[in-house]
């Protein structure tokens, strides 16, 4: 049977190409929400971090009808280290709608969720927006569309794919350029003219694969997926398939049943072939596990998630001030909400390497911070180490490392400082093109390594005006030893609160991290040194008072204002043998070893 009353489609994107204020364009477009209805901007985007910072983070669910067809929207992230969230909800959809920047043109990312969507063999509509910027050169992105489609081996009906022009943030598509630009209606024309109806046997035993898993204090864990076969009932009773472990079976019942209705879950007592529906109740349900018919539990097999490329150890605090600004310090804890992770985060992989010490793999940088930045948001207090590559050996025996195909986007005057920085990183230059008015486009192939530690000094080479991006391209032969840091940090000598008099002194020797008025232990880090070893300093010693005065002895101090870091930067700032303090209240960096004579010890031992 095919539901012709039935859409579902998922909407993918570079990062910043405006897939998430398109859904929000189709929800007010759609009746969704009352005329007079005050709605914030990047309605999807509902967590704290995500409009913090202005990216998608998890995958969301929406729906809107038009012209009597419900149309199922899925709304992912456009990020590379949430990759994961995009692969494992495309098994929920019958077609993708591609979001491509009218002047950026295809990106890597663009380049990721449409090979995984290609692999899928999903139809596919193509939404060029942001037409209405002045730069933009629509024409040119069809053609870079097309040739990504040739060069991923498109069949011929994903190479006849049908494309849009619209600028979701005025509110307007069109399918040709000198058509009048009303509304959003020829993308929801388009929709229902391109994508697929699902198809599937409502007479056949039950099968629902779980594609996201959603919580909620109150009813537990939520699985969403979509209906393939057979139909869906309150209070019937299933076999739940283990995804990893199919000889696992589970006697379970479906207590309560949602369809999706604009931003709300609506309860049904009933959904059929090709619904996407959430499921409560279920305790211990995990993505990828499949809900049967109690009569013929056949799972539907999983799509494959990209291994992860990075990892970091996570670890008790053990600092002297451990335990003081933490709601929960313990490994215990630790181990417990890292598990809890797990269940949601398809790419994250944990591994317990001590009682007191996990690690912990993701996709990137970004992946492992967002985890960090939540879990000290929640109260816990732990330390990290800086993040290290994952690496593989081949069927002979040479060491492999993830590399990475990076994109640079500069003012003309930058590339040649951003090519010998990434050179020095053991990037190889493989593109260079003049890109827009008086800027250039890089393409390398570098190490994931060299990326590590990078992003900051490349906002300061360009002065925030370069563009960076990065996609990973598979494994490579080790391409030899990286220097990461050329400068080495201003340790405190002894445990107690900065002063203005020890921090004039300090300032001197390079760039603090802290002001005065700050609690400092022994071992603890409080700033980049200007020379390449390690230095030091006494930010506690306070000025001796005597009865002796000389002139201009007592002028008043002036600092030079201290660099305060983000999480990013401090996780990018630390060495191999430092760590970074996680607390509800604070970020501090220090090193592994706190003893400086048992630190030097260590170091003439590695050196050995």
């Amino acid at each position: 049977m095919i539901r012709e009353d039935v859409r579902n489609v998922a909407i993918i994107a570079h990062v910043d190409h405006g897939k998430t204020t398109l859904v929000d364009e189709l929800l007010k477009q759609s009746g969704v929400f009352r005329e007079n209805q005050e709605v914030a901007e990047r309605v999807m985007d509902s967590g704290d971090l995500e409009r913090e910072r202005g990216i998608t983070i998890l995958s969301k669910n929406t729906a809107v009808t038009y012209r009597g067809v419900k149309i199922n929207i899925v709304d992912t992230p456009g990020h590379a280290d949430f990759g994961g969230e995009v692969e494992r909800v495309l098994k929920m959809v019958n077609g993708v709608i591609l979001v491509v920047d009218a002047f950026e043109g295809p990106m890597p990312q663009t380049r990721f969720v449409l090979s995984k969507a290609m692999e899928l063999d999903l139809s596919v509509v193509v939404c060029i927006n942001k037409v209405d910027r002045p730069e933009a050169r629509p024409d040119e992105v069809v053609d870079e569309v097309l040739d990504l489609l040739l060069d991923l081996e498109a069949s011929e009906k994903q190479l006849d794919c049908p494309f849009v022009f619209a600028s979701a943030k005025a509110g307007w598509a069109v399918r040709s350029l000198d058509d009048e630009r009303r509304s959003m209606r020829p993308l929801f024309d388009v929709i229902l003219e391109s994508i697929p109806a699902p198809e599937g046997d409502p007479d056949a035993p039950l099968q629902m694969l779980v594609s996201t898993i959603d919580y909620n204090e109150y009813v537990g864990r939520i699985a969403v997926g979509k209906v393939d076969n057979g139909v869906i009932r309150v209070n019937q009773a299933a076999i739940l398939v283990n995804a990893h472990a199919p000889e696992k079976k589970q006697r379970v019942k479906v207590s309560r049943l949602y369809e999706f209705e604009g931003l709300a879950k609506k309860p049904v007592e009933s959904a059929g072939v090709g619904s996407l529906v959430a499921v409560s109740g279920i305790a211990g349900i995990h993505i990828g596990d499949t809900l049967c018919d109690p009569e013929h539990p056949d799972p539907i097999p999983f799509q494959k998630i990209s291994e992860p490329t990075i990892a970091m150890q996570l670890m008790v605090n053990d600092s002297p001030f451990a335990g003081q600004e933490g709601k929960y310090v313990t490994s215990r804890h630790l181990r417990e909400r890292l598990m809890r992770e797990l269940n949601t985060d398809v790419s994250l992989r944990v591994e317990e390497l001590s009682p007191d010490c996990f690690k912990v793999s993701g996709r990137g940088e970004l992946h492992l911070s967002i985890l960090i930045e939540t879990m000290r948001r929640e109260g816990y207090e732990f330390a990290v180490s800086k993040a290290e590559v994952i690496y593989k050996r081949s069927e002979t025996g040479r060491l492999l490392e993830p590399m990475e195909r990076v994109y640079v986007d500069v003012p003309d005057e930058f590339s040649g400082t951003v090519i010998e920085k990434l050179s020095l990183r053991k990037g190889e230059l493989a593109d260079m093109r003049p890109f827009g008015e008086g800027r250039t486009r890089l393409e390398f192939m570098i190490p994931s390594r060299g990326l590590i530690g990078y992003r900051d000094e490349f906002l300061t080479d360009t002065k925030g005006t370069g563009i960076m991006n990065q996609l990973f391209d598979g494994y490579a032969t080790y391409k030899g030893d990286i220097h990461y840091r050329t400068q080495g940090s201003l340790i405190a000598f002894e445990t107690g609160e900065t002063v203005t008099y020890g921090l004039f002194n300090a300032q001197e020797r390079g760039t603090l991290f802290l002001g005065p008025g700050e609690r400092v232990y022994a071992g603890m880090i409080v700033g980049q040194a200007g020379k390449s070893e390690d230095i030091e300093v006494n930010v506690c010693k306070k000025k001796q008072l005597t009865n002796t005065r000389a002139s201009g002895s007592d002028d008043a101090l002036k600092l030079t204002p201290p660099r305060i870091m983000s999480l990013e930067q401090c996780m990018q700032f630390i060495d191999t043998d430092e760590l970074l303090e996680v607390t509800p209240q604070h970020l501090r960096i220090r090193k592994r070893i706190l003893d400086p004579t048992l630190r030097k010890r260590d170091a003439i031992r590695r050196k050995s």
